[in-house]
């Protein structure tokens, strides 16, 4: 038997552009003389379709897609994720499902029994969870058909009642084929991997597993489908963060001893290559070309510039640099150079004549008090302006360069330095930060290494320091990322050997500044535990304030 992976970058609503791919990886299957070809989970609407699930429009024009794809298998058999409706009396409206098509229709349908609800997953808002398992017939061979979550619940902490593959394996099937959505995050191939031998050490059975690629807003999909024999060896790994198509034959997967599966990339580099994915999409799925941000000669605007040029080419990169009052001279010249280095656009708008004027207007209202964050907060709104009135102008995209740790302690402008349509570094911290600079700069200087190398500093007052306001970003992104990832609370901190009174301190300015994060652009996510969808805090809460 041959069976084809087709691992595709879907468009969330796009029936048409999904249903036009799915049909030209049908059409290439049958005339490579595959019998069977498996798309990923959600194929036809893309995922997470969200509460387009709630419109039964939606749902139809999925179903006839799934109707129309199934015209085109006349020899091979597709399996395409779909949602379907459920027709009995109680219970969610919907199924996540897998449809399978052969001999020109559609011959049946497998849902999805494990429908997880944490961190950025919500299916069981939707869809309703299969109790009834069967097999899929393939010429002579038995196939367990399952759907992402599926065969994730092998780990200690079980999340579910009850295993799928455990009652499909009674049934005696000849190997695994699993359609998946698994956004993301920089060590997720490597749990994945895992995951997925324990299945098949566990059934003793090959594994097919299929994953989306693209990106949908703020969720990155890398792809990275693999097959695995029985044994748990890696058979090969599909592109990460592209299409891909390949053909297997189930008896080599067996019989064929493992192939050297290349060495997985770095965590560097694989967030390096999810972000700028991330950026190409959200512009190609909107319909934009351009993008604009604010170049201060920092470290964050300056990998912000360099990861959209690679995504976007670097004519469609506007850097506008907004010198103040307090810029430094470096800043400026620092900024050039970058721009230079990638032959991108910019222009010089100096904010001290319209900060000046801010001041005045506002001197009377002031009554004397002396300069504090509040003129720091008016230069970075005035920025914030100017960038808006530009995208606005020429229709450009502002990106937000705020950084993870930045957005963790409140240390920002809502509606200055926080604006913009989406957030490129949200989801990384301020170290890692500045380990995409040189990654970026691996094999030539395209960061000058002088914006790597200079103390952090958001220059809107005189000799303005990071560190002035911050604990080290060394110190701080540790407790972060323990706190925010990994859940640990203030005690555990402390055992952990961090000072008492600096991680109150944390942790209190993380907690009071959840009302900003609110409202920032969609967060690219690379993270286990990003900003937004996946991280529901209260606003006005007392814990650890």
């Amino acid at each position: 038997m041959n069976i084809a992976l087709a691992q595709l970058n879907f468009h969330i609503g796009n029936f048409e552009e999904n249903t036009s791919k799915i049909i030209r990886s049908v059409q290439q299957a049958e005339a490579e003389n595959v019998d069977l070809v498996v798309f990923s989970e959600l194929a036809i609407t893309g995922y997470p379709p969200r509460d387009f699930l709630e419109f039964r429009d939606f749902v139809d024009k999925s179903l006839q897609a799934i109707n129309k794809i199934a015209t085109y298998c006349t020899r091979v058999t597709a399996i395409v994720g779909v949602p379907t409706y459920n027709s009995a009396a109680k219970g969610k409206p919907l199924f996540n499902s897998a449809a399978v098509l052969a001999k020109g229709k559609v011959q049946q349908f497998i849902h999805k029994s494990l429908l997880p609800n944490y961190d950025i997953f919500d299916e069981y808002r939707y869809f309703e969870p299969n109790r009834h398992f069967e097999l899929v017939k393939i010429g002579n061979k038995k196939v367990a058909l399952t759907i992402c979550e599926d065969i994730w619940d092998v780990e200690e902490n079980r999340l579910y009642t009850i295993n799928p593959m455990d009652e499909l394996i009674k049934l005696e099937p000849d190997f695994m084929v699993n359609l998946a959505a698994s956004p993301f995050n920089y060590q997720q191939a490597a749990r994945r991997e895992d995951v997925l031998r324990k299945n098949t050490l566990k059934y003793n059975m090959p594994l097919f597993y299929v994953n989306h690629v693209g990106a949908q807003t703020e969720l990155l999909f890398d792809g990275g489908s693999l097959v695995m024999n029985s044994r748990g060896e890696v058979c090969d790994v599909l592109n990460y963060f592209e299409e891909d198509f390949r053909i297997y034959s189930l008896g080599e997967i067996e019989t064929v001893k493992s192939k050297p599966v290349l060495q997985r990339p770095s965590e560097i580099a694989l967030i390096h290559d999810a972000l700028v994915m991330g950026i190409r999409n959200y512009f190609e799925k909107l319909g934009f070309k351009q993008a604009i941000l604010g170049l201060s000669g920092g470290i964050d605007s300056a990998v912000t510039s360099a990861l959209a040029a690679e995504a976007l080419g670097h004519e469609n990169v506007y850097n506008v640099l907004l010198p103040s009052p307090f810029s430094s001279n470096h800043s400026l010249t620092d900024s050039v150079d970058l721009v230079k280095n990638l032959e991108m656009p910019h222009d010089v708008i100096p904010i001290e004549e319209a900060f000046k004027s801010m001041e005045t207007s506002l001197k009377p209202l002031f009554k004397n008090r002396p300069f504090d964050v509040t003129e720091e907060n008016l230069q970075a709104r005035i920025r914030g302006m100017i960038l808006m009135a530009l995208s606005n102008k020429f229709g450009y995209i502002l990106l937000n360069t705020s950084n993870k740790s930045e957005a963790a302690v409140g240390y920002g402008t809502l509606y200055g330095d926080m604006a913009g349509g989406l957030s490129v570094l949200g989801d990384v911290y301020k170290t890692q930060v500045f380990e995409l600079a040189r990654y970026i700069n691996r094999e030539q200087e395209i960061i000058p290494v002088n914006i790597i190398n200079k103390p952090p500093s958001a220059e809107l007052r005189p000799d303005q320091k990071d560190s002035d306001s911050l604990p080290d970003y060394d110190i701080l992104d540790r407790v972060l990322y323990q706190y925010i990832e990994k859940r640990q609370g203030p005690a555990d901190l402390v055992a952990m050997g961090f000072d008492e009174k600096l991680v109150k301190r944390i942790l209190r300015l993380v907690n009071t500044n959840e009302y900003k994060r609110y409202q920032t652009p969609p967060i690219l996510r690379v993270s286990d535990k990003a900003f937004g969808m996946g991280r529901r805090m209260p606003i006005v809460a007392k814990y650890l304030s």
